[in-house]
């Protein structure tokens, strides 16, 4: 961690607090990052930007403003900070917006969760532009005549940040990435246009995959929405893939939050306890993983990162619940932020819970759909493919599911082996029973 930033948040504490906040918190943020993208063999866009960024939490005679900027000079810092605490004594007082008490802050854990990787960093141009000539030429490749267009993009940023508070907390973070993704439009038939894409990310460069694997799959997705249209409207069981599960789970989630809770608008409010799901469903929410891409030390309120389980068995043991809406909600915080969230894994892959089911809906994307907070009524467009006899058979489109959250999940039935190595929900493919596709 560079010692500057660190020198420079504790000037900016001790500044904010002559100019007469009780109060502070600050962030300071570095990173960079690249971003490159093909088309038809050639560069199409290629950017490359750094930037230094500093947030200040401002708590003034009980009343509250978080403000950034980019202008990190001492001087323009004073006046930014003296016009922010001004402003903050114009907004109404909210007497529960504090620091969190001090007795909340442990000692952080001593262990490196390896997200950063210096050789990400490091990384030539030349190297960054032919990982994206690779996975293009194979998308190419796969796609043969029937391709439309090829694009093929390559992505990377380290960053790092700093974060301290007038209560005594510090905290820093390090981390890097890379990416590397691929899309293919293709010709199918009349005028259909299907779009396929692929990706895959690292946090360590040695864990990349090789980037022709991501432009055959790129190609593979879209020959795999050909010929797709309507099917009449059927009750069925479905596979929902590993990499769009998030989609519908998170929508799940959103009822887990304190702010939800307080402003009673949330369709988990007062279910904690209750069976919400499957006895199959349970979910942790593990921090420490190491190279996980939701992996921390500490939460936004600078609380230390704790192993929870959010789901055990499908009953409802704990909720998302920071500093600021514990002291509305009269209770202990727990944390504002989800990290690692983990479901099992089971044995079977997709083609084998295929075979098992003999007939059903494997959904590969969902489209647009809405989720109501407040009651759990969920409605998504879906794309896939529709299988009998344990094979695919007809790609489909322009079809959704529907239900509610309280009683969806209680039809999770069953688990595949490939949770999704490239999210922070590290989440197998789901097989959800007697679900009603609507179509024709």
């Amino acid at each position: 961690m560079d010692n500057k930033l660190k020198e420079l948040a504790e000037w900016t504490l001790k500044t904010v607090q002559a100019e007469g906040a009780q109060a502070a918190k600050v962030n300071v943020y570095s990173g960079r990052f690249v971003e490159i993208d093909y088309r038809e063999k050639k560069p199409e866009n290629i950017k490359e930007a750094a930037e230094r960024e500093m947030g200040i939490s401002f708590y003034v005679d009980g009343r509250f403003s978080s403000q950034s900027t980019s202008d990190l000079r001492k001087d323009a810092l004073k006046e930014f900070i003296k016009n922010a605490v001004k402003m903050t004594r114009l907004l109404a007082e909210d007497p529960e917006r504090t620091l969190p008490d001090k007795k909340y802050y442990e000692k952080l854990e001593d262990i490196d969760l390896e997200k950063y990787d210096p050789a990400i960093a490091n990384m030539t141009p030349d190297e960054k532009h032919k990982m994206v000539k690779i996975a293009e030429e194979a998308c190419l490749t796969k796609g043969g005549d029937k391709v439309i267009s090829v694009s093929a993009g390559f992505y990377d940023s380290t960053s790092e940040s700093l974060v301290m508070d007038t209560n005594g907390f510090i905290g820093t973070s390090q981390s890097s990435v890379m990416q590397v993704s691929a899309s293919m439009t293709g010709k199918d038939e009349g005028d259909r246009k299907p779009n396929g894409y692929d990706y895959a990310l690292a946090v360590k460069k040695s864990k990349m995959i090789d980037p022709a694997n991501v432009g055959e799959e790129a190609a593979k997705r879209t020959f795999d929405l050909f010929g797709a249209k309507k099917i009449k409207s059927e009750k069925l069981p479905i596979i929902i893939e590993n990499r769009v599960t998030a989609r519908l789970t998170s929508m799940l989630f959103q009822g887990l939050y304190g702010s939800g809770l307080w402003q009673k608008t949330s369709f988990l409010l007062d279910k904690k306890g209750e069976q919400i799901a499957s006895d199959k469903f349970t979910l942790i929410d593990d921090p420490y993983i190491i190279g996980g891409w939701g992996s921390k030390l500490f939460d936004g309120d600078g609380l230390k990162a704790k192993k929870r389980t959010i789901f055990e068995a499908g009953v409802l043991k704990e909720y998302y619940i920071d500093w600021y809406y514990s002291r509305k909600l009269k209770c202990e915080p727990t944390t504002g932020s989800s990290s690692n969230l983990i479901l099992p894994s089971g044995t079977k892959s997709i083609s084998e819970l295929m075979k098992d089911l003999k007939r059903g809906v494997l959904i590969t994307g969902f489209i647009g759909g809405n989720s109501n907070s407040t009651t759990g009524d969920f409605s998504v467009g879906i794309i896939g493919s529709l299988f009998d006899n344990g094979e695919p058979v007809q790609a489909i489109s322009e079809m959704n599911i529907a239900g509610n959250h309280l009683t969806f999940w209680k039809q999770l039935v069953e688990f595949g082996n490939d949770p999704n190595p490239y999210s922070q929900y590290r989440f197998p493919s789901l097989v959800i029973d007697d679900v009603m596709v609507s179509g024709l």
